[in-house]
């Protein structure tokens, strides 16, 4: 093992051309004191330690390091990855990422079994049954809370406007996303927004058409809990908004490495009002749109700032069946902005009610009542 350590040593230096000696170079020696650690792990350590574990956890802190969306998958958990689970596995139904070393709720996927029993986006899972998180690496979560349907898991929550921890009970099942649904209130045209899939822009087009033929106020596009999805379809969902203007832009390591995206079909509302609603759980696609249509001044945003998802992971298959998922661009807003961290403020902030709250009542649903009666005037 430390033979090979060495190599990797020698070859890791020689890339390096402004190395005068490979023994006082600062790569060399931080990666000749990763080989002196691995090498007191397996001689002194309580126990015997499984080596290819351990270079797998080496790895995936090296690229967590550099932010929470970055990651290793090894062969099992890039399998895992690109299987459907057709009825076998059930989950929980959140969107999740990694944040100080707890794992933080993205949005609850709406009529889930976690958004059921009150999970809500910002809350921190501290614990899995009886497994403490901390410590655990994103997948390592996730293979956790994993299992069949029909069986129970428990977690224990951490919300940033509560002083005791939460525990939960959740009833593993399957999950299923209704993309988007519409209806008329108070004649309004409403449409809820849950993900950015592959139909998303055509399903919208649609149920736009069909409610232009009654004489509307305006329109609602509800992203609250709308965790993203594909970048096309943010682009084409932004474009049915706009007559023309930059969407968003995409830069990489690469100085040059720049991609304008533009609006070119027109806008479908033919300029009537429209509101956008956003919350904590709005990220990466829907932060996007609604964003794109903010700084157009096309829309007025309502709500809670968006998560701040603004960044682009590409899958990198590595040798011996693993993957890499790696951060290769930042998403930047027509005005300039970076989302990456930031998120969208809302225009006017409207903070959701702590009792009965639920999206889309009408009656427990403050942030829509809102914009219902703002579109009355």
């Amino acid at each position: 093992m430390r033979f090979f350590i060495r190599l990797i040593l020698i070859f890791l230096v020689l890339l390096v051309p402004s190395a005068s000696s490979k023994n006082t170079h600062p790569l060399y020696e931080k990666l000749d004191l990763f080989s002196d650690v691995l090498e007191k792990i397996n001689k002194e350590y309580v126990t015997d330690v499984d080596q290819s574990k351990v270079i797998d956890a080496a790895i995936n802190g090296m690229l967590q390091s550099l932010d929470p969306y970055s990651a290793y998958m090894n062969p099992e958990s890039f399998r895992n990855m690109n299987i459907e689970t057709k009825g076998e596995f059930g989950g929980l139904g959140i969107e999740i990422t990694m944040e100080s070393g707890f794992i933080k709720v993205i949005t609850p996927i709406e009529g889930s079994p976690a958004d059921e029993v009150g999970v809500k986006p910002g809350d921190y899972i501290i614990k899995i049954d009886e497994d403490q998180v901390k410590g655990l690496t994103l997948q390592e979560a996730v293979n956790l809370m994993r299992g069949k349907i029909g069986t129970s898991i428990d977690i224990t929550i951490r919300r940033l406007d509560e002083d005791e921890d939460l525990k939960f009970t959740i009833i593993r099942d399957n999950v299923k996303v209704r993309e988007i649904s519409s209806s008329v209130m108070k004649n309004v045209g409403y449409i809820r927004l849950r993900a950015f899939n592959q139909q998303s822009s055509k399903q919208l087009r649609k149920k736009i058409k069909d409610l232009s033929k009654k004489n509307l106020n305006g329109y609602i596009l509800d992203l609250r809990n709308n965790p993203g999805g594909l970048l096309s379809q943010a682009i084409k969902i932004t474009d049915a908004f706009l007559d023309s203007g930059e969407i968003v832009s995409t830069r990489g390591r690469d100085k040059n490495d720049i991609k304008i995206y533009t609006a070119k079909k027109g806008d479908i509302l033919k300029r009537k009002p429209l509101i956008v609603l956003i919350n904590r759980g709005s990220a990466s696609a829907s932060e996007i749109v609604s964003g794109a249509l903010k700084d157009h001044k096309r829309a007025i945003l309502l709500g809670e700032k968006t998560f701040g998802k603004g960044s682009v992971q590409s899958i990198i298959p590595l040798k011996k069946n693993g993957a890499l998922r790696l951060t290769i661009a930042k998403y930047y807003l027509p005005s300039g902005q970076s989302i990456s961290e930031i998120g969208v403020e809302p225009d006017i902030t409207i903070k959701e009610q702590k009792e009965n709250f639920k999206i889309n009542d009408g009656k427990n649903d403050n942030q829509l009542v809102y914009a219902l009666n703002l579109l009355q005037k």
